[in-house]
């Protein structure tokens, strides 16, 4: 059985659901125009942050508006290395127009791609993990973590748009061509990347379905439940904390990697307060709590923006703030909630119509007789 918004639903409707969500990611491709194709291919980076978020916030009840910052570190390392293989490792342009004339020595590692990607996920992880390790062991949590977790992001924001010469300043870095020589404006490799992007996804669900049947969910939840009443049993909630925060972490900077490849830039603007905060939104839409709930609260809500800021440029905010409030007010549970209630009622329905009142089958007889 799995749990949906609370509720629990039957292991075939689970299967069938994601089958079908396997086959719609195939087949989308097929039916998707290129521009179509990059979006959804972008949603679907972003899903996976959200699935390490939903992990945090959700299993382990730790808020953190911070994961723009963990985002942009996988970001960067990525285009670190795609800016290099664009210049042929020569300096890039942003360090020439502010004056340096040598590349830094911490560039240079970036020119390998197996390097960069192991940086992408390995540094926002091993931040996570140490700001998560210092405020945990000394009890810091609840709104304060979060606030804490705001002042890194604009403490990140600041330094990347102040070091211009090294990061590329409020521009951040784009103009790439090539992924291991391979064009990045081909149809075919824009494709490939989907795929790729679309498989990542589901690895990672995957381990997290597999990591929420373990018992270390089941401690994560007690701390997210009950903190202290952990602490008494012999457990340090400390460790378990900072694993879930450096996990998000590692799948924020993953997402980021992705996300560089499909669009093409990387600024500070990307790692910002007000992304931080959608990142928080995209599951509590879908569902925290709920692992599918990220997946579908992230493409509903990005969905929605992108179609409703096509249809009304002027006024688009205002639809997706009353979305938002609709969601939040009427759906607690989020849009994967409805599924759960839905399938309640069904059940609450088949079990009415295979019980016979007692009273009406004695009126029967008594009119027969």
């Amino acid at each position: 059985m799995g749990r949906t918004g609370g509720r629990a639903i039957p292991k075939p409707w689970l299967l069938a659901a994601y089958g079908v969500a396997v086959v719609l990611l195939l087949i989308a491709p097929m039916f998707l125009s290129d521009f179509r194709l990059n979006l959804l291919s972008k949603f679907l980076a972003f899903a996976i942050l959200a699935l390490g978020l939903d992990l945090l916030w959700g299993y382990t009840g730790i808020l953190s508006l911070g994961q723009g910052v963990f985002f942009g570190l996988g970001a960067y390392s990525m285009a670190m290395y795609l800016k290099l293989e664009a210049t042929g490792g020569k300096l890039p342009d942003f360090m020439s127009w502010s004056g340096i004339d040598k590349l830094p020595a911490y560039w240079a590692p970036f020119g390998s791609f197996g390097f960069a990607l192991a940086a992408a996920i390995a540094l926002p992880a091993l931040l996570a993990f140490a700001l998560g390790w210092f405020t945990f062991r000394n009890r810091v949590r609840g709104v304060y973590f979060t606030i804490l977790t705001q002042a890194l992001v604009i403490i990140a924001v600041t330094l990347f748009v102040g070091q211009q010469g090294y990061t590329g300043g409020t521009n951040g870095i784009t103009s790439f061509k090539t992924v291991l020589g391979f064009s990045l404006s081909d149809p075919n490799v824009k494709k490939a990347l989907y795929y790729i992007t679309a498989a990542v996804l589901i690895g990672c669900f995957v381990l997290c379905r597999w990591l929420v049947s373990t018992r270390l969910a089941r401690v994560l939840e007690a701390i997210r439940d009950g903190e202290n009443r952990v602490r008494f049993f012999g457990y340090d909630p400390a460790v378990f904390q900072s694993f879930a925060f450096a996990l998000s972490g590692a799948f924020a900077g993953l997402a980021g990697v992705l996300f560089v490849f499909h669009v093409g830039i990387i600024s500070p603007s990307m790692m910002g307060i007000v992304p931080s905060i959608e990142m928080v939104l995209w599951v509590a839409a879908g569902g925290r709590g709920t692992l599918i709930g990220a997946v579908v609260g992230t493409l509903a809500l990005n969905g929605s923006k992108s179609l409703i800021s096509e249809a009304y440029p002027d006024g688009w905010l205002l639809f997706l703030g009353a979305l938002f409030i609709i969601v939040v007010v009427f759906l607690p549970r989020g849009l994967v909630g409805l599924f759960g209630t839905a399938v309640d009622f069904i059940r609450r329905r088949g079990k009415r119509h295979d019980r016979i009142p007692y009273r009406s089958v004695v009126s029967e007889g008594e009119r027969q007789l």
